[in-house]
């Protein structure tokens, strides 16, 4: 069974300063319709974020005033880029009896075999699917059930998952919703050595080794020649 949930709202004066009204603790917001113009209201802080973890935005959220109750769904959230904290929302009013088309979120539950037993990894193509009710019959999650992922094969589509009554499918059937895949061994590639050119590069080293020993040798001298005058012979000494 759901959880009833109720907020108490306050009409805001368009004046009103947002940074004062922030400080009281309290947020700005606004509610609207299909026949409901927006209309400005504030909030406790503390009492829409218990309301906002507990509903989400696929939960009937009853917003309280002085003048009534409407009905109602968390619309949209604007969030402090820093903190997180919720700083405005938007609830759009519904009439009795009138369908909504909205995205809820999946629940994904079960064993996959082909997971447990061939070692295959689980894709999550999808986290939400939408769908189309009257607020009371719209459910919190959709659960999906990845028992039917038996082998490399298998699909879950979005024509496999069960609804409740009075909830149609809007998403395409043939959706994929999740799926397995086989891990593939990752292939390391190593350069080819190249043997020619190590066998040019070891040849060109014997040829220059063999031209330094070359032009390293010593001419051999003449049998009985004698040393130039100026190569290591003493000069004559002059006659007096």
């Amino acid at each position: 069974m759901k959880p009833d949930i109720t907020l108490d709202i306050s009409l805001r004066e368009p004046k009103v300063k947002l940074d004062s009204l922030r400080k009281s603790g309290k947020i700005p917001a606004v509610y609207y319709g299909k026949k409901q113009a927006s209309t400005p209201i504030s909030i406790s802080a503390v009492e829409f974020s218990k309301v906002l973890k507990k509903a989400g935005e696929s939960t009937v959220v009853t917003l309280k005033s002085k003048d009534g109750i409407m009905d109602s769904l968390i619309y949209d959230v604007d969030r402090d880029p820093v903190s997180g904290v919720p700083r405005h929302a938007d609830f759009y009013v519904f009439e009795k009896g009138q369908k909504i088309k909205i995205k809820i979120p999946l629940e994904f539950t079960g064993v996959s075999q082909a997971v447990k037993e061939l070692g295959a990894v689980l894709v999550k193509v999808l986290r939400e699917v939408e769908i189309e009710a009257t607020p009371k019959d719209l459910p919190h999650t959709l659960i999906v059930d990845i028992g039917k992922l038996v082998n490399f094969d298998s699909q879950v589509l979005a024509k496999d998952i069960i609804l409740p009554s009075g909830v149609t499918l809007i998403e395409l059937p043939d959706e994929v919703v999740a799926s397995v895949y086989e891990p593939k061994e990752e292939v390391v590639e190593v350069a080819p050595v190249d043997l020619s050119a190590i066998e040019v590069e070891k040849k060109g080293k014997e040829v220059k080794e063999g031209e330094e020993g070359a032009a390293g040798a010593a001419p051999e001298a003449s049998a009985g020649a004698k040393p130039a005058a100026g190569a290591g012979a003493k000069p004559t000494k002059p006659a007096k």
